[in-house]
């Protein structure tokens, strides 16, 4: 099959270019800017457009695929007539809000049951669920302990951002907010924190949104299905209770273990962790995955029911995983066998203090999951299922 690959750079796009060649399609490569560009240029862009449309017809593809999915990439293939296949690792991808989605070339294939589940009973067929994956091969070649790197050998690692750069939303918007809607907010943030497998932000949101709205005025995209709570649920709201979440579990495990934080604030204070900057995803992070006894998984609150990225890159690296629990879990992977799942605050605490002292479970588990990862859930696996639908 002929498949023309949008190529930018996203998480694991070489490895999915490799699983395309190794399953004996024909690649050509269609260079694109996504970082840096506005919004709108990636809702519709007549340069793109040309240039896309030139590269179709002198290429004739069987489909064109994307990692993430872009609007333009859609409307340039529904005028064509080319299928186009999108597999979306951010969730939620905010341009998945397009009305484009419904265009009948798209196969829009998404990690999250429950995001595909809202889409699937809101009647848009072109939505499917395909959970992610990882390059076993690749990560098997990787030397943990390779010379000349400085990364560290770890008790426990998270590896991940803390949603608190510079110019975050929250930061921007909760000092403007009435008082009132601030100790709604607070109160919000509080309970939802102690909330497990229920929206509550999603259903409470509507009582501030007029004062959200009035101190950060944000509009949906101009073709959105979404409606504007999206953007202050997802990118405000639920990022700020993924960085307390986060910074709260790490602090409590660092008052009885050694925890090595990578992310992105290299100088951020947290007592009694060894915070690190952040790391290279292709080359030094499976290297963290396979120094680290304990790897943690955190999700970020926006992802419903899905299992993040980080998750089959710790296992496919042969990494022992300790993960929240997520909905999507129990259609691939075993608890206790493949990965082990905490349930609050000190069970994670337990459960960290008794691998790190048995060893040899730790090993068996991470050896399971690996195992699991390259017999069912590598790059090659998804584009078989991709290019069946």
């Amino acid at each position: 099959m002929k498949i023309l690959f949008i190529e930018w750079e996203s998480y694991g796009w070489q490895d999915m270019k490799e699983a395309f060649t190794e399953e004996g399609h024909d690649l050509v490569c269609f260079p694109f800017q996504v970082f840096g560009h506005q919004g709108e240029e990636l809702l519709r862009d007549p340069e793109t457009e040309r240039r896309l449309r030139s590269v179709l017809r002198k290429e004739v593809p069987d489909l064109v695929f994307s990692i993430d999915y872009f609007p333009v990439i859609s409307s340039v293939c529904q005028r064509e007539d080319v299928r186009y296949v999108s597999f979306n690792y951010d969730c939620p991808h905010i341009l998945l809000s397009s009305n484009t989605i419904v265009n009948p070339c798209n196969k829009i294939f998404v990690f999250d049951k429950a995001t595909y589940l809202e889409y699937h009973h809101a009647g848009i067929s072109t939505f499917h669920y395909m959970p992610l994956a990882a390059n076993t091969k690749r990560l098997d070649a990787i030397d943990p302990y390779l010379s000349g790197v400085t990364l560290p050998t770890c008790d426990v690692s998270f590896v991940g951002s803390l949603y608190l750069e510079k110019g975050n939303y929250f930061d921007q918007i909760e000092p403007a907010l009435p008082e009132r809607a601030r100790g709604y907010l607070k109160a919000l943030i509080t309970v939802q924190l102690k909330i497990l497998g229920y929206d509550l932000v999603h259903e409470m949101l509507p009582a501030i949104l007029d004062d959200l709205y009035q101190v950060c005025p944000v509009d949906p995209m101009r073709d959105s299905v979404q409606p504007v709570s999206f953007f202050y649920e997802h990118h405000v709201i639920n990022r700020r209770i993924t960085a307390i979440e986060r910074i709260d579990l790490l602090e409590t495990l660092a008052q009885e273990h050694s925890v090595d934080l990578f992310t992105h604030i290299k100088d951020f204070p947290l007592p009694g962790l060894n915070v690190h900057g952040g790391v290279d995803y292709f080359h030094e992070m499976p290297l963290v995955f396979k120094r680290s006894k304990i790897n943690l998984n955190i999700t970020l609150r926006s992802i419903r029911s899905g299992i993040p990225l980080r998750v089959f890159d710790i296992m496919g690296a042969g990494g022992f995983l300790l993960s929240n629990y997520q909905a999507d879990f129990q259609d691939l992977f075993v608890p206790d066998e493949d990965f082990v799942y905490y349930e609050s605050k000190e069970d994670l605490l337990r459960k960290v203090g008794y691998y790190l002292n048995h060893e040899d479970e730790r090993k068996a588990i991470a050896r399971n999951g690996h195992e699991k990862i390259a017999a069912k859930h590598t790059y090659r696996h998804r584009v078989k299922e991709m290019l069946a639908f």
